[in-house]
C-alpha cells in the first residue's frame, strides 16, 4: 500500500472485488457521498457503473440524472464502465449515444475497465496523479462545486425518494418553489409529466412528515 493516498468510497458501493484490490493499492475510507462512487481529489469524483448497471441507467433515465449531478459537484467528473462489451445487451448505437452524450453535452469523461482488478488499478492511478503531495484530508463536502441557489433547490428536491434532479426540475418549473410544491396536494403533483399517483403520493408524504431524529 503507497502511503499519503486516500480514496473516498461511498458507502453504498459494494464490489468486494474491487474494494479489496483497491485496498492493496491504497488506504480508503468510506462516506455518504451526495454523488459518485468514488472520490479521487477535491476536484475528481469517479460514478462506476458495470455494463448491465450502465445499460439498466440509460433505459430508466438515471443515467443523465446522475451524471448531471456529478457535473455540478465536481470539476472533473468521470463515469467509469466495467465490463467487456460483450455483457452487452442493448442495441450499440443506444449505448455509444449515451457514452457521447456524457462527453458532449454534460461533460463527463467515460474510461472503460475489464473488470474489478483493472478498475481498483485504474482509480489508483488517477489518485496518484492528482496526488500534490499534501497529507490534507479530502472529503465529498470540500470536493463539491459551489451551487447557484437554484441549484441548491434543485438538489433539495431531487433528493426525495424516486425524484432525481429531471422531475426535481420539472417540479419546480410548474409550482416555482418548494414551499408551492410542500402546499400541493396529490393531484395537483400529478399535473407534472413523469409523476404518477405512487410517485406523488411519496413527494406528498415527504413534504408533510414531521421530523423525528430518528436515523436508524
Amino acid at each position: 500500500m503507497e502511503s499519503g493516498i486516500t480514496i473516498v468510497v461511498d458507502k453504498r458501493e459494494r464490489n468486494a472485488e474491487l474494494i479489496a484490490e483497491l485496498e492493496r493499492l491504497c488506504s480508503i475510507r468510506f462516506e455518504i457521498m451526495p454523488s459518485g462512487d468514488y472520490l479521487i481529489s477535491e476536484n475528481v469524483c469517479v460514478e462506476r457503473k458495470t455494463v448491465r448497471d450502465f445499460e439498466s441507467s440509460i433505459i430508466n433515465g438515471r443515467l443523465f440524472e446522475q451524471i448531471s449531478a456529478l457535473r455540478e459537484d465536481y470539476q472533473r467528473p468521470i463515469l467509469l464502465i466495467e465490463g467487456d462489451e460483450s455483457d452487452s445487451s442493448l442495441y450499440h448505437g443506444s449505448v455509444y449515444g449515451a457514452i457521447v452524450s456524457a462527453y458532449i453535452r454534460y461533460g463527463v469523461q467515460v474510461v472503460r475497465s475489464r473488470g474489478p482488478k483493472e478498475s481498483a488499478e485504474l482509480l489508483y492511478i488517477m489518485a496518484r496523479q492528482e496526488s500534490d503531495g499534501s497529507t490534507r484530508e479530502i472529503s465529498p463536502k470540500r470536493g463539491r462545486r459551489a451551487r447557484s441557489d437554484d441549484a441548491f433547490i434543485e438538489y433539495i428536491v431531487g433528493n426525495i425518494p424516486g425524484v432525481g434532479i429531471m422531475l426535481a426540475r420539472s417540479l419546480l418549473k410548474e409550482f416555482g418553489s418548494v414551499r408551492a410544491i410542500a402546499n400541493a396536494n396529490i393531484e395537483d403533483i400529478m399535473r407534472v409529466d413523469g409523476i404518477g399517483r405512487k410517485r406523488a403520493q411519496r413527494v406528498y408524504e415527504i413534504m408533510h412528515r414531521e421530523y423525528s431524529g430518528d436515523h436508524s
